[in-house]
This record gives structure tokens, sequence and C-alpha cells, in this order.
């Protein structure tokens, strides 16, 4: 077990642990650490706790200092660099007539290294590119090329929830999602309709899912047969979110199906696999017809 802190450099990034080297730091306070890209100014987004050793990755790096009110200071001018940076990078594109968009730039706390990230459709030669940019901040440069999915990040819009992209809000790292999440959670399978802004499938089927699991283990599948107050019955239509039943009762098969929540029937039989001959119990007529008038 380790001491460790959880530092994050976004406002929605990802939480990286350092040695708080024996200071009480709490959620919210400013910090000075090393990375791996040099001296960084970060927040803290996980107070001090002890973890096992198999979550940390080795070697664990150490908390320089609390940030102080002139290195709050330097942060706040660095953003504004960023952003001329930005703006005369994206001016070198053009010049250089590169087919590749710029997303987002950052500089290190220590001035040591400037970061350009873009996307492209395919490979970019911007060598060029790069010693032009060298002459003008005099700096180390390295340009980044990113997914659509960290450019919502990075970016940030509007969802077709009409909600905050969930990955530039609250999601600190990306998971896998998968077309089976969407049919398990009964959605159209239409890519257009489970598709973010960014092109890929929308992250909240990733993190819905584990709610979705449950509620299908607690809740009786379509066809199944169910005990109600009203009688014993097969369920025709399902709501999981509402926990909501359509039961169409054997005691008045021409009626409409009535609703019952889920807490209130009991499984006594599981939905019959696909291709299964259904039992509606209605009288079936077997007598082959005749040419006889």
């Amino acid at each position: 077990m380790a001491e460790v802190i959880g530092v994050r450099f976004k406002e929605v990034g990802k939480v990286y642990y350092f040695d708080p080297e024996g200071r009480k730091l709490k959620k919210g306070d400013n910090v000075i650490v090393e990375t791996v890209r040099g001296i960084e100014c970060g927040e803290v987004a996980m107070d001090n706790r002890e973890v096992s050793d198999d979550q940390i990755v080795k070697p664990l790096k150490k908390l320089i200092r609390e940030a102080t009110p002139e290195d709050l200071e330097k942060a706040k001018k660095t953003a504004e660099k960023e952003r001329e940076a930005f703006d005369v990078c994206t001016q070198k594109i053009v010049q250089h007539k590169l087919d590749m968009k710029l997303v987002d730039v950052e500089f290190t706390f220590d001035g040591s290294k400037v970061l350009f990230y873009f996307t492209a459709d395919g490979r970019i030669d911007f060598r060029e590119l790069v010693k032009d940019l060298a002459g003008v901040f005099r700096t180390r440069i390295e340009l980044r090329q990113i997914g659509v999915r960290d450019e919502s990040k990075m970016i940030g819009g509007l969802g077709m929830c009409g909600r905050p992209f969930c990955c530039s809000t609250f999601l600190g790292d990306f998971q896998p999602v998968s077309i089976k999440m969407a049919k398990e959670q009964g959605l159209s399978l239409n890519p257009v309709k489970i598709s973010g802004s960014c092109g890929r499938l929308m992250c909240c089927l990733k993190y819905e899912q584990a709610a979705y699991e449950h509620l299908q283990k607690i809740t009786p599948k379509q066809g199944s047969i169910v005990e109600t107050a009203e009688g014993k019955g097969m369920v025709t239509d399902v709501s999981l979110l509402t926990g909501k039943l359509k039961v169409r009762l054997d005691r008045n098969r021409e009626t409409p199906p009535m609703i019952f929540h889920r807490d209130d029937v009991k499984k006594v039989r599981e939905a019959q696999p696909r291709g299964a001959r259904e039992k509606t119990g209605a009288p079936k007529d077997t007598e082959k017809p005749t040419n006889k008038a």
C-alpha cells in the first residue's frame, strides 16, 4: 500500500497518482508536480488515501510543492499564450497547405515544450511546419494527431439529448462501446440515432449498460408467463426503465393487456426461445380443407 493524491491537469481529464511527500491536501487544491512532459500545474481531484501497489504506475513521481499565487498567475498567462499560439499555428497550416485541423494547444508549465493537437484523415508530413513553429516559439515543438472522440472531448458541445457532451463534462477516460449494448438497451440500431456528434457510438451506451444488465435480470422478458393479482398471463411488452409490464391475462385474451409493475408480478415461466411454438391456449383448427360444397 502507498499513500497518494490524485491530480488532474484538465477540467475533465484523467486522474494521475502522485506521492504527496507527507503533505495533507484536499480536493480542489492546486499543486506543482513533475510529469513525463515536464513540470505541470494541476488540481487535486482525489485527496490523500491509501491505494494498493498494483494500482500505481511506477516509479511514483513526487509532489514538488503546493501552487503559490505566483504559480497560478503564471498558469493564467500560459493559457493566454496558448490562445495566441493556436492562431499562429492555424495561419502556418494554411501557409503550408496541410490537410489537417488544429484542435488544441498546450504549453508545459515551465515553457519547455509546446504541444499542438490536430486531426487529419491520414498521415501528414508536418516537418516543415515544425521547423516554422520552432522558429516562432523558440522551444521544443510536438505535434500529436488525435482521434475524433478526443477532439469532441477537447472542444465540447451539445449532444442529441440537449446536454453538454459526457466526455467533456465528467467522463475521464473513453471506454469501448459496442453495437450489442444498443441492442440490449432496446435502442434503434440505426447508426445515426446511436452515434454522437463525433460519429462514434455514444459514450452513454457504456456507462448505462450496467444498469440495463441489472434491470434485465430482475424484469420478466417479453413472452414470459407471470402470476398477477388478476390471474396468470403472458408478458407482451416490457419497459425496463419504468418497470412497467403489459400482461395479457389467460382468463380473457380478447381484452387489451393490463399494466403491472415488475414488483407486483411473479414469474412462473421464462420466455420461450425464438422459433419455439407459442402456447396461447387458443383452439386450433386441425381439420384439413375439402372440396365439398
